[in-house]
């Protein structure tokens, strides 16, 4: 039994899929026009792999850039895959959507912000100081300390009776 519909994890979820979506049709088509991308992800993330040596330089997030230097990239349904030039040496990435922190095609002036990752990311920085006996996988319908500040009022979108 749940007690709230945590909408940040759904909203997440919708936002991932997008991605995966533009990633598929880049995957498919190349890259077309000016589109690029900048995706940030939690490199500590369950699943991500990355080289020791990019782990080490960049411990907590690391943005890559989808653009000249990508090779292979293959999307799948919980992750992505690709290969990537760093300092002119080329590295196998692999990527689970959840770890995703932000999105963005700066040709075109858009972005995404994925919460639920960060949000993940912060708790298991504050529990790793802390041991711990179980991990304990969220609820993606539990409660978000958050979730008042997401309150969006209908009442300026409601039509009067009178109006009918």
């Amino acid at each position: 039994m749940i007690n709230e519909i945590n909408y940040s994890l759904i909203i997440d979820d919708a936002l991932h899929y997008a991605v995966k979506k533009v990633l598929k049709l880049t995957q498919e088509n190349g890259l077309v026009g000016n589109h690029h991308f900048f995706i940030s992800f939690i490199t500590s993330y369950p699943g991500v792999q990355l080289s020791e040596r990019i782990k080490n330089k960049y411990p907590d997030e690391i943005t890559i850039v989808i653009q000249h230097q990508y090779e292979e990239l293959k999307v799948e349904e919980d992750h992505f895959s690709l290969k990537l030039s760093f300092n002119n040496i080329k590295e196998n990435v692999v990527v689970p959507f959840a770890a995703l922190t932000a999105f963005a095609d700066p040709s075109v002036k858009f972005g995404l912000q994925f919460r639920h990752a960060d949000n993940l990311f912060k708790a298991a920085k504050e529990q790793s100081a802390k041991p711990q006996k179980v991990n304990q996988v969220p609820n993606p319908i539990a409660a978000d300390d958050n979730s008042s500040s997401n309150v969006i009022s209908l009442t300026n979108f409601r039509k009067d009776k009178k109006d009918k």
